[in-house]
């Protein structure tokens, strides 16, 4: 045998003193001598062991329950002697959980099939309530002597009705490694196998309820909650690990004590009337919370949803209270799963004292329910007992239980009961296990199987349970635990102004199983009620947290533009493909319209009319001057070029339509050829002009005579002709190599994508451009000089003004054209056509014009030629 394994020993006395001692070391924090511990243990701390029920057996399993209160008042104090304070007042819930252990031992022996041969009994103790009975009770169950405490010894121990007791027993019997199975013990630090090794239970741990009311506060919408706890494990560990982890934020935390339970009630109370919050979760004992109600109902707070634990969602003592009716109706719980157990009521209904006449707690629940003393019951009675009794009819030995209506005998919620049940058929299945290894077949005599059981052997076997209960349940522990299955619970009126409790639905794992649809909520109606710090942000706006505030506080933005939205309380919006935009609502991406200058919008009819407009004009001039071509005005200016300008203009005003309307691979590469071209024909005249300005006035002068002969008709027309070639030279080049083409902008954010002519050569544009700038500066240097030659009507001045004009729009354009988004630097371009184009035919033939028509005196040739 290994140095670890710790074998049982055969003398319980002394091992009890050991583990005594050790139990108060801990608590007291120095030694204590084996001499004063054994005289602890049988004067001392003897005394709450007498109460207990047993039942003889080959193997005897330990039960350990909290069958009597004490005032609330007491406080758990273990420098205080638990004989100083007696209980008083018999727990009927834990008087059946009592007799469903029994049940489930009597259902066992009569079960061939498991623990074949072997009878197991019990030997169960009444706790109180209190740590110290407790931990007496539970030593002397594992380490009971024989000869002087009349103890059996237990090879696992049935208990633990609260969290602390659970860790206290653990720690305790942990170094021992003795089993304990409780059966209401529920704080998530007793799944710490590393710590409590030695520890199992047939109830979830608070983590799983607690991720349950988190889920069903997640699919209710309830994000904004308070909460109200014990001060004690229950529940503590698994509200902050599972609710605040959820995205369900606490307004406040409220602690109670139960030695101080009535001022912590009316704190909570005020709490709950000032709270935002209109759903409240409630993990504490009945009696506390039974306390908060009645605060409540003082104050007349009605309309708040509560979530229940499942230490009061199942209270008959709350459900039957009037009094706070009106402020716990509605309220929706989490419950221990409820099941059935066949033969029980039977078996409850059965139980007399006649039949058990060494059961102490059956006697007293006897006398009380049925108003009569049982005499001779017990030869414990003590002289006061007898006396006391004597006032009290005897018992006629008729009374039965079936006889009166009592929640002692309903089965029809057997929750913790079902525990208890599942516990010990746990217990039995782990000594099957454990019996039936080769090991064991050896044995002489059954009744020397106590002494011979490893404990950590049948720790082993506990943790390989898989059993199937008579009703059909798989059962197992994971790590301790059992597989997390809750009811879930709703309270409803009743037309006697009481409430009842109806099953809304279940949990089983991570699966749960609501039907809302029957729940009748605190405000009366079917409604959900809402319980958020913010409401939540619909489609087409997304959530942003308040600086300092609760995530679950927070504010709800519009998408920008380009950003949708599809759903509720959406953390961040998503960008729209390329292609499209989002819709007015921000909820989905619709395609782009596509977008250019048309005919038909605003923009494109003013531009178009001032187009047509300017060829009108342009047109009208060519008419006047064609029919005054014979007037020295016009003749004096060179007629010839006037028509060709005049001409170049219309084309100027013309080409601008090309811009205007759906681009196409033509259009895109016409409409700056032509507006190239024709800009550079219009220039060239005017350049030309000038130039013969200046030859004429050069010529004038002695020895210049032969000037003019370089600047005839034919060179005029020439050096028009061989700067428009250029252009068109460039052009060709350009258009040939790589020529502006059609496509769609998604660059500009909007509803609608440009459809423009994209310039694939940004050299090829800028020659164009270049070279109209390098003829339009060379002829406004030309004109500039020629301005004060003498003469009445000098031209180069007309042709002066029109060029700073057209160099001034032209200057303008380029930024404007790079910082104009979509169809606008269409538009850009179109206007600076036009008011280029208007510049050159108002500055030079609009003074002409009002000669000719309305001073025709002045049209002569002597007026013209006057200095």
């Amino acid at each position: 045998m290994a140095a670890s394994t710790f074998w049982l020993p055969l003398q319980p006395t002394k091992w009890l003193s050991s583990a005594l001692s050790l139990l108060l070391v801990s608590i007291m924090g120095k030694p204590v001598g084996l001499q004063g511990v054994q005289a602890t243990v049988c004067s001392q701390l003897g005394a709450p062991s007498d109460r207990g029920v047993f039942q003889d057996g080959d193997v005897i399993i330990g039960g350990l329950f909290s069958l009597h209160y004490i005032p609330s008042a007491v406080e758990q104090d273990y420098t205080r002697l638990p004989h100083y304070e007696p209980c008083s007042g018999l727990d009927l819930q834990a008087l059946k959980y009592m007799y469903a252990m029994a049940f489930a031992v009597e259902e066992i022996n009569q079960n061939s099939a498991l623990l074949p041969g072997i009878k197991l009994g019990y030997h169960i103790l009444d706790s109180c309530g209190r740590y110290p009975w407790a931990l007496q009770s539970a030593l002397s169950l594992v380490g009971g002597d024989r000869h002087s405490c009349n103890l059996t010894p237990v090879p696992l121990l049935i208990g633990g009705h609260a969290s602390t007791t659970g860790v206290i027993l653990s720690r305790i019997l942990g170094p021992l490694s003795v089993p304990v199975i409780s059966y209401l013990a529920s704080c998530p630090c007793l799944s710490d196998r590393s710590n409590f090794p030695n520890f199992f239970r047939t109830i979830p741990s608070d983590i799983y309820q607690a991720r349950t009311m988190a889920q069903m506060a997640i699919r209710l919408n309830w994000t904004w909650i308070g909460a109200v706890l014990a001060n004690n494990d229950y529940g503590q560990k698994a509200i902050q690990e599972e609710i605040k982890g959820k995205r369900v934020c606490l307004e406040f935390i409220e602690t109670v004590h139960r030695e101080t339970i009535v001022s912590d009630a009316r704190r909570v109370a005020l709490t709950i009337q000032s709270s935002t919050a209109t759903v409240i979760l409630i993990f504490c004992w009945y009696t506390d919370v039974q306390k908060i109600f009645v605060e409540l109902a003082k104050r007349n707070v009605t309309g708040r949803q509560f979530l229940a634990s499942e230490a009061w969602s199942t209270s008959d003592d709350l459900l039957q209270d009037i009094t706070i009716s009106k402020v716990a109706s509605g309220v929706v719980g989490v419950a221990i799963r409820s099941s059935t157990i066949p033969g029980f009521e039977n078996y409850l209904k059965k139980l007399s004292p006649s039949h058990r006449p060494d059961d102490e707690f059956l006697r007293e629940f006897w006398e009380k329910e049925f108003g009569c003393s049982i005499v001779n019951a017990s030869h414990n009675t003590s002289t006061s007992s007898h006396v006391k009794k004597a006032s009290i009819p005897p018992c006629s030995g008729t009374e039965s239980i079936n006889e009166v209506q009592h929640f002692f005998s309903d089965i029809t919620q057997l929750r913790v009961v079902y525990n208890v049940y599942l516990a010990v058929y746990a217990a039995a299945h782990a000594l099957h296990s454990l019996l039936s290894c080769p090991n064991f077949n050896k044995l002489n005599t059954i009744k020397h199987f106590i002494f011979s059981i490893l404990y950590f052997q049948l720790l082993q076997h506990l943790n390989t349970v898989n059993l199937t209960t008579p009703q059909g349940e798989v059962f197992y522990f994971q790590g301790g635990d059992p597989p997390a299955k809750y009811d879930l619970v709703n309270w409803q009126n009743t037309p006697k102004g009481t409430l009842k409790l109806v099953v809304v639905g279940h949990v089983d794992g991570f699966d749960l199983h609501l039907n809302e649809s029957a729940i009748q909520w605190s405000t009366g109606s079917n409604q959900v009620p809402d319980s958020v710090c913010s409401k939540s942000c619909r489609p087409g706006t997304r959530m942003t947290d308040r600086k300092g505030e609760p995530v679950c506080c927070f504010d709800c933005i519009p998408c920008a533009e380009g950003e949708i939205s599809n759903k509720t309380d959406s953390l961040q919006c998503e960008q729209c493909p390329s292609e499209f935009w989002s819709n007015v609502e921000r909820i989905a991406c619709i395609p782009r319209q596509l977008d250019f200058l048309s005919f038909n919008e605003t923009l494109g009819i003013t531009l178009t009319t001032a187009a047509v407009s300017g060829v009108s004009v342009t047109t009208t001039v060519f008419v006047v001057f064609l029919f005054y071509r014979q007037t020295p005005m016009v003749r004096a200016n060179n007629s010839e070029l006037s028509f060709l300008l005049l001409l170049s203009l219309k084309l100027c005003f013309l080409c601008s339509l090309v811009f205007i309307g759906r681009p196409s691979v033509w259009s895109c590469r016409f409409q700056q050829a032509a507006f190239g071209i024709s800009f550079v024909l219009c220039v060239s005249c005017l350049l030309v002009k000038t130039i013969v300005v200046l030859a004429v006035f050069r010529s004038a002068r002695p020895g210049a005579e032969t000037l003019m002969k370089w600047f005839g008709p034919g060179q005029q027309r020439g050096s028009v002709c061989f700067f428009t070639c250029i252009q068109v030279i460039i052009c060709v080049i350009w258009l040939s190599l790589s020529p502006p083409r059609p496509q769609s902008d998604f660059g500009f954010q909007g509803s609608k994508v440009t459809l423009e002519c994209t310039m694939e050569s940004v050299v090829g544009f800028s020659l164009v451009l270049g070279y109209i700038g390098l003829l339009a500066c060379t002829c406004l240097l030309l004109a500039f000089l020629a301005r004060k030659l003498p003469d009445n009507f000098n031209e180069a001045k007309l042709i002066t003004f029109s060029m700073l004009i057209f160099c001034t729009v032209w200057v303008s354009f380029v930024p404007a054209y790079i910082s104009s988004p979509g169809k606008y630097v269409v538009a850009v371009e179109v206007f600076a056509i036009l008011a280029s184009s208007y510049g050159l035919l108002l500055c030079i033939f609009a003074p002409k014009c009002f000669i000719i028509l309305l001073r025709p005196e002045k049209n002569t040739k002597k007026h013209l030629m006057a200095r």
